[in-house]
């Protein structure tokens, strides 16, 4: 799942070659370049045109196309560009209101829908343990610091977003709440501030049947594994999440292009981390160094990876059905 530039189809360069002719699994939208020029959205109608010729090039089958829409600061679908205001998720948590949480989300859901988005990278499930976090309290991204008012909220949420025919995206396992350091930036290393409790509403939501995707944080806690960070730690997502906690679907990495991780090791050897690790969805925001040709180069490095022989084709499988299942269950 690749980040692009372009407003149209015709101006997003050699990623629709990618989705035409390599089979692309997905894109991710943003509004704003990190250097703050104009990305993906303009406004309804142009970004509605623009993912149906992105789904006519996928030949019949769905392309995920993929946003951060949580509201509040991420906030891609922004007023500014004829899109609905939306509160923070501290905002609804603070409530406590089921039915204020209902309305929150059911207009979330309906936009991304009215649009042809079709996987919101949402809702944050950090629990708000330290509310200076750079990256989750300071920005009012959590609904709170108890789990019980996670789970409960991010249920709803999610159940309005099902209604409407979008997946979510539960983030950032397994709890980037206590974090001092953006993985965007910087290594976040939560050894000594994560609690088990972090792992409630994943758990909750889990249990439930209520989650479509889990998206693997780019933190350290060394605690669950001394050597990877949860997105290329198989102790964290194949021992920990899918073992412990039971979970048999999708996947995703936070983004590899981050510094966090880029840094450490190297673009190619975190595809293979990643995979290795049991992630069914590798996500590059492609923000931070922009790279036109990037969704070839990553299709081409894990070609090579299967013919060296690191990656078994079997591997590949388990999460080509992991993705089928997801994807057919959009629209239910």
């Amino acid at each position: 799942m690749i980040g692009f530039r372009g407003l149209t189809a015709a101006t997003a360069g050699p990623i629709t070659k990618s989705i035409a002719a390599d089979g692309l699994g997905g894109v991710i939208l943003f509004d704003r370049d990190r250097s703050g020029g104009p990305r993906n959205v303009a406004s309804p109608a142009q970004l509605e045109r623009l993912t149906a010729d992105l789904q006519g090039l996928a030949g019949g089958r769905t392309l995920l196309i993929a946003i951060d829409q949580e509201g509040g600061r991420v906030n891609r679908l922004g007023t500014g560009y004829g899109f609905p205001a939306m509160t923070s998720e501290a905002d609804i948590g603070q409530r406590a209101d089921d039915a204020a949480a209902r309305a929150w989300a059911t207009v979330i859901a309906g936009t991304l829908a009215s649009v042809g988005v079709n996987l919101n990278l949402a809702p944050v499930v950090d629990v708000d343990v330290n509310a200076r976090n750079p990256a989750i309290g300071a920005l009012d991204r959590s609904f709170s610091g108890d789990p019980a008012v996670v789970e409960r909220m991010a249920r709803i949420e999610i159940e309005a977003h099902r209604a409407a025919g979008v997946a979510t995206s539960l983030k950032h396992f397994p709890g980037l709440g206590s974090a001092t350091v953006n993985t965007d930036f910087g290594v976040a290393d939560v050894t000594d501030t994560w609690r088990r409790r972090e792992l409630r509403p994943f758990e909750g939501l889990i249990g439930s049947g209520d989650v479509d995707t889990i998206m693997a944080a780019n933190l350290v806690n060394r605690d669950l594994d001394p050597d990877y960070p949860a997105s290329l730690s198989s102790a964290i997502v194949t021992d920990l999440l899918r073992g412990e906690l039971g979970w048999d679907g999708v996947v995703i990495t936070d983004d590899l292009h981050a510094g966090a991780i880029t840094d450490a090791f190297g673009a190619d050897e975190a595809i293979a981390r990643a995979i290795e690790a049991g992630c069914d969805l590798l996500l590059f925001a492609n923000q931070q160094t922009f790279d036109a040709d990037l969704a070839s180069t990553t299709i081409d490095t894990i070609e090579g990876l299967v013919a060296s022989g690191r990656i078994g084709v079997d591997r590949l499988l388990e999460s080509r059905t992991r993705i089928e299942r997801l994807v057919a269950g959009l629209g239910r």
